[in-house]
């Protein structure tokens, strides 16, 4: 079953709160996302590690409820 965009963002926003956080539908399906994310707990970490960190906020989702998503990952300027 696909995941709204409404609950991907809060779900998004509940394990990165001080984030700015942007996610768009890709193929208008639920299924298809690309989120940017710009939190201050991706400093100092490589790419790879702070995509880990999104996945384990999807607490299991990505595969199942949500079949794809791009990301975009920084910590704050």
């Amino acid at each position: 079953m696909p995941i709204a965009q409404a609950d991907l963002e809060a779900i998004l926003r509940d394990g990165f709160p001080d984030a700015e956080i942007k996610v768009d539908d890709l193929a208008g399906d639920g299924d298809h996302y690309k989120a940017r994310i710009v939190s201050s707990a991706f400093k100092g970490l490589p790419r790879v590690r702070q995509h880990q960190l999104v996945y384990a906020a999807l607490k299991g989702r990505m595969g199942g409820e949500l079949h794809a998503l791009a990301l975009e990952t920084s910590a704050p300027a």
